[in-house]
């Protein structure tokens, strides 16, 4: 198993409820692919660095996973086809990454 992280923008115009209902979509996608979801992180409504869609904010969302390869495409398959994902980005964790997304979640949690 690898380690990834997805990162996706949701269009602002969402209620909260929504915003809840698309993360915890993409999250059954990935459970039901025997993935294990190891942070989420939910950052909120930030300014685009560009319009996308004419739109000039979005709601930010990150999803560190461990999981096989052949999952992705079916991942970033349902983010495409979903019409409130403005952007998305999905990368593989390399060993020194991973080691410095252990100390990023720890420091957050000492935060707390």
């Amino acid at each position: 198993m690898n380690s990834y992280e997805t990162v996706f923008i949701l269009t602002p115009s969402l209620p909260d409820k929504q915003v809840e209902e698309v993360i915890n979509k993409f999250k059954s996608i990935l459970t039901a692919e025997k993935a294990v979801i190891i942070n989420e992180e939910n950052w909120g409504l930030f300014e685009l660095a560009y319009p996308i869609q004419k739109k000039t904010t979005g709601y930010y969302s990150l999803i560190e996973f461990k999981a096989d390869s052949t999952v992705i495409s079916d991942l970033e398959t349902q983010l495409k086809r979903d019409e409130r994902i403005l952007r998305f980005l999905t990368f593989r964790q390399d060993k020194n990454f991973v080691e410095y997304a252990n100390k990023r979640r720890n420091k957050i949690k000492d935060l707390k």
